[in-house]
């Protein structure tokens, strides 16, 4: 197995000292917000386990999401939500909430590694890396950090919109969720733009 820690050390032998590793998650889903993190590793304390937040069952990432907020230098969260999606679309809504979580850190990174997006508003040197949460460690702890808040705050709206099961699919386009808004139309955190939204939205139209 690849250890992600190489591709970092790799970047810093460059003249980088400080790396912020930068994802998302939240890009797909029919329903709720985009949340980034930028985070920033210590480079004494090496986590075990660090890799690609989908690839890493539910028991085991909020391990090491609690590790990695204990552990790191630093750590930014962005998050946009699904109105503001709706109204500038889902790619610059994602960099939003990446332009965020870097402005949210308190330490400015020399370079930051991103998850196959750019950041244009960010004017730091940066390099976008296809695959990024499987090859650099900083990466991969921001998709763990932003992928545990955003399951949180979907299981928090499943109290104000139980109908949904928010806490099961989180917003994705599972069967279920499809049927749920079928069934009830959509809820104010649907994101309309979406066209697998509109097509059930018509009906209550």
């Amino acid at each position: 197995m690849v250890n992600p820690y190489e591709y970092d050390e790799a970047v810093k032998k460059q003249g980088f000292a400080l790396i912020a590793g930068v994802d998302e998650a939240g890009r797909g889903p029919l329903a709720g917000p985009v949340v980034a993190s930028a985070v920033i590793l210590s480079d004494v304390i090496k986590i075990d386990g660090i890799r690609d937040s989908k690839k890493i069952l539910e028991k085991e990432r909020e391990k090491l999401f609690w590790a990695i907020l204990l552990n790191a230098i630093d750590i930014g969260i962005g998050i946009v939500d699904s109105q503001e999606i709706d109204k500038i679309n889902i790619l610059r809504a994602t960099r939003q909430a990446m332009h965020n979580a870097v402005m949210d850190l308190k330490n400015r990174p020399d370079v930051i590694l991103v998850d196959a997006v750019s950041i244009p508003s960010i004017k730091i040197k940066q390099f976008p890396i296809i695959k990024g949460d499987a090859k650099s460690a900083s990466i991969a702890a921001a998709s763990i950090i932003a992928k545990v808040i955003r399951d949180g705050i979907m299981s928090r709206y499943h109290s104000i919109y139980p109908d949904y099961e928010f806490d099961k699919h989180k917003g994705y386009a599972t069967k279920t969720h499809l049927d749920k808004i079928e069934k009830y139309g959509p809820c104010l955190i649907h994101r309309k733009s979406f066209k697998k939204v509109m097509d059930l939205i018509l009906p209550f139209d």
